[in-house]
């Protein structure tokens, strides 16, 4: 189960520089006069002058329970870029330097973005900021004319589907009446964002946006704006203004000069769970997941005294939001190892607590693996931190480079032979789930008869749902693994219906390896364990999902065809019993570690409440995939 959380805001939504005006428009046209005719408009228009050098903004951010700043410095010869935001405690740098996106992250720590789409929404931003759609050549761009629309308030609009090279699809939007460039709609992974220009002012003679709204599509409570105060013209800066900043952290140690220190940790529906003090409290029983951020939970927050500010929106796997705020921490400490000064967020994990039968209270997340090179032995069952200037990648295992999206690692690897970049995630219970566009270019249900659809997952915003197969192989750099558990993602919104990456590589795989994560060099380095736990690629053989609920167990989703429904399970039946054992003397954990380890024709008898009326149903477990 991954909480993969946005960036504060996206890019800073710049228009270009630009005005109104108005230009005739002749009976009968192309796509292409329309496109010239759309572009002619608004370079045409007064106030909308080409200049060179460089524009310096300084914005009133307000939105997601925040209000702050933001500056942002734009080349308008090349588009390069570094937007700075604040609200509350967070703060975040993103930056473009012409060939590199760059993302200096809440912690303070620089990454190079390549993972993703971070890469192609850069080279979009740039487009726009410096107006390449007005050169002969487009920029080089693919423009095509989507003809005229109208949003829900009657006004029209000239839609341009523009796609620039090296950049991802978008539309532009520009006012039918005054030519004025008024919205931008792109779609980075399975979001849909909505950017929109208003209140436009004349600058020093150039007309820019006063006000800019940005709407993620998940509700108004979650719009971000940001109203221009000041604008400043000046000579192009130097490259190295838009380079990334080198920065030395110096806010993480490890006790007594040590070079390393290890943590026990407990492996809970293919998690990893261990101790962690947040300000000098605890123990706390924190989530070890590469695919989150450093994080408590509100009952958290209140019990040590921290004050979250915020409402951001958390997307991750299933296809609903959570609320997330922020709040400033003075001290993690994970056995001799701390991290200071650090801004984490507040999210409600312990709402997962029926899900994973456990208690959860908080997450280590990216910061902390940024910060040290993280070891995690599945077969030792350890988590050793180890401090960077002294790690020896020696008997490691098998290196694989990896790029950033936003915080998660992402490689290069293969599905059955097929390439994709897989994203790797600590914290998901999965071998590896595929993302829908990527399993249905590629036909992988066709080609997998026998498999099931099911309930495969629980992350932010509710359920996951998949067809699950069993693979041939899952290949991640040179490292090769057969026989894997797959799950072909069946959502139409969330993570896993997104193409700007092809898949999530979660603790079912790992947990065959001893895996360390080198941040610093943006490599995995995968050792194969000797002995991989006897539960390493197999899949539930009862079929249906059960939350811990009361004094046993619900059953919230049976797998059409498979053991439980032949058996007569149905949604909403109260497990209270398991072959004679009170179900509350069982952990959620064992029990489906059981339903998925137990051989093929193991009867398991369950007593289930049903409108108020016991019964014995008799499962036989059997292979599904």
């Amino acid at each position: 189960m991954a909480y993969p959380i946005p960036a504060l805001a996206v890019t800073l939504a710049i228009a270009s520089v630009m005005g109104g005006g108005a230009v005739a428009q002749p009976a009968v046209v192309t796509s292409q006069q329309s496109v010239a005719r759309v572009l002619g408009a608004d370079q045409a228009a007064p106030g909308a002058v080409s200049v060179g050098g460089a524009v310096e903004s300084q914005y009133v951010f307000t939105g997601i329970g925040l209000t702050g700043s933001a500056t942002s410095l734009t080349d308008l010869e090349a588009g390069r870029f570094v937007d700075t935001l604040t609200g509350g405690p967070a703060s975040q740098v993103r930056g473009f330097d012409g060939a590199r996106a760059w993302l200096k992250d809440l912690s303070g720590a620089v990454t190079q973005q390549d993972g993703g789409e971070q890469y192609a929404m850069a080279v979009n931003a740039a487009y726009r900021r410096a107006n390449l759609w007005w050169r002969a050549d487009r920029g080089g761009a693919a423009i095509v004319s989507q003809g005229v629309r109208q949003d829900n308030g009657g006004n029209t609009y000239e839609v341009l589907e523009v796609t620039p090279r090296g950049g991802k699809t978008f539309e532009a939007w520009f006012d039918a009446t005054t030519h004025r460039l008024a919205r931008v709609i792109e779609k980075p992974g399975a979001q849909t964002i909505s950017i929109s220009y208003s209140d436009y002012r004349s600058v020093e003679g150039v007309v820019l946006p006063g006000k800019t709204t940005i709407d993620d599509g998940a509700g108004a409570k979650y719009v971000q704006v940001l109203t221009l105060v000041s604008a400043r013209f000046e000579d192009e800066p130097p490259a190295s203004a838009f380079a990334a900043p080198k920065i030395a952290l110096a806010d993480f140690a490890i006790a007594d000069g040590a070079t390393e220190t290890v943590l026990p940790f407990r492996l809970i529906n293919n998690h990893v769970y261990a101790q962690a003090w947040v300000n000098g409290a605890g123990p706390f029983f924190f989530l070890f997941d590469t695919g989150g951020m450093n994080l408590v939970t509100p009952a958290t927050a209140k019990a040590i005294g921290l004050n979250p500010q915020g409402r951001l929106d958390a997307h991750g796997a299933g296809e609903g939001v959570m609320d997330v705020g922020f709040a400033k921490v003075a001290e993690l400490k994970l056995a001799q190892a701390n991290i200071t000064d650090q801004v984490f967020l507040v999210l409600a994990l312990d709402a997962f607590s029926d899900v994973d039968g456990i208690d959860e209270k908080g997450m280590v997340g990216y910061e902390t693996f940024r910060r040290f090179v993280t070891r995690i032995d599945y077969g030792a069952r350890t988590v050793t931190l180890i401090d960077p200037k002294h790690f020896d990648p020696r008997g490691a295992g098998t290196p694989i480079h990896f790029d950033f999206g936003n915080h998660d690692p992402e490689v290069a690897g293969a599905f059955e032979g097929i390439p994709g970049r897989f994203r790797v995630d600590t914290g998901s219970r999965s071998e590896v789930t595929l993302n829908k566009p990527f399993s249905d270019r590629n036909a992988l249900r066709a080609k997998h008869p026998k498999g099931v659809d099911a309930m495969d997952g629980w992350g932010v915003g509710g359920a996951t749902r998949a067809y699950v197969v069993r693979g041939a192989s899952l290949t991640l750099g040179p490292v090769e693994v057969k026989g894997v558990v797959a799950s072909l993602s069946t959502q139409t919104k969330g993570a896993f219906a997104g193409d700007d990456y092809q898949g999530s590589i979660g603790g079912g795989f790992l947990k065959r390896f001893v895996v360390t994560f080198d941040y610093d060099h943006q490599i995995i380095y995968l050792k194969p364990l000797a002995q991989p736990g006897p539960d390493a690629g197999t899949y539930d053989r009862a079929g249906m999902w059960f939350n811990v609920a009361g004094d046993g167990f619900k059953v919230v989703d049976v797998t059409p065809t498979g053991p439980a429904e032949g058996a007569g399970f149905k949604v909403g039946d109260q497990i209270i019993a398991i072959d004679g054992k009170g179900a509350k003397a069982v952990a959620v954990y064992d029990l489906r570690r059981r339903l998925r380890n137990s051989p093929p024709g193991t009867v398991v008898t369950f007593k289930v409440l049903r409108d108020g009326q016991a019964r014995d149903l008799k499962v036989t477990l059997r292979d599904l995939i």
